[in-house]
């Protein structure tokens, strides 16, 4: 059996996928492409919603009985089913292959594209907090410098790999083929439901911030296929975010830990 090339399938056709991808598919059949929009409405649509009600300790309908009102459960562990369902459907889909996602670099250009958005909008942000909220400034690493340390440590490891994983090799794997080659269309709807995930924080500086963010890391990803590339950015947002004092916008729900 031959392996489909790019070359092979015109490009009206062809579909945009994750970086590891085994070979390139065609648009999915009218049912296939219904099944996997209601699928994505429901890890990306619906999720959110239930993973806030179990943060937040609010009644969950249909669950109340075994899930009291009032019971909060960290964040990290609402989002453990969801992450479960992604690494099944990528584990038994023969068209991806995690050493093959993992194995694509970052690149020089890409570093220098990273820095310089990171530079020029998170000097930004840090002149506004500095000019209009400077009792914020670095205020959780020099009141709490341990808890700080921590979390520097254990964000990009627990946090910015599942996250990126989730939004970015499986979004992009597995609805890929629903947008056809329109990357534009794709980056958009990612980073909208990337930060309607964050209603979770119950913040909406937070689902505005990261909806931002969701789109520089959507367009990464579409341009790259780089999970590296994604990872790295991330995490230098976060660390950004925590360091200057704009970590009171997205502590909630890891604070219950």
């Amino acid at each position: 059996m031959t392996t489909l090339t790019e070359t092979d399938i015109p490009r009206e056709q062809r579909t945009l996928r994750a970086g590891g991808t085994v070979p390139l598919v065609r648009k999915p059949s009218l049912l296939l492409a219904l099944w996997l929009v209601i699928e994505m409405a429901l890890l990306f649509g619906l999720a959110p919603v239930i993973m806030s009600w179990l943060v937040h300790g609010e009644r969950i309908p249909l669950l109340s009985e075994y899930i009291p009102p009032g019971t909060k459960i960290p964040v990290f562990v609402v989002l453990l089913p969801v992450l479960g369902i992604a690494a099944f459907l990528l584990l038994i889909d023969p068209t991806f292959r995690l050493r093959d996602e993992l194995r694509r670099g970052l690149g020089w250009r890409n570093a220098l594209s990273i820095a310089l958005i990171f530079l020029i909008i998170g000097g930004a942000a840090t002149w506004w907090i500095k000019s209009y909220h400077p009792s914020w400034f670095l205020e959780f690493p020099t009141n709490r410098p341990d808890t700080y340390t921590r979390i520097m440590l254990a964000y990009p490891l627990f946090s910015v790999a599942a996250q990126e994983l989730l939004y970015r090799s499986f979004f992009f794997h597995r609805y890929g083929p629903l947008f056809g080659n329109h990357a534009w269309l794709i980056v958009i709807v990612n980073g909208l439901l990337f930060g309607y995930a964050h209603i979770v924080m119950n913040s909406p500086f937070a689902v505005a911030a990261t909806t931002l963010g969701g789109l520089i890391l959507a367009a990464r990803y579409a341009m790259t296929r780089s999970f590296w590339a994604v990872f790295i950015e991330h995490t230098l947002w976060g660390w950004l975010v925590f360091t200057i004092g704009l970590g009171r916008y997205f502590f909630t729900g890891v604070s219950n830990v």
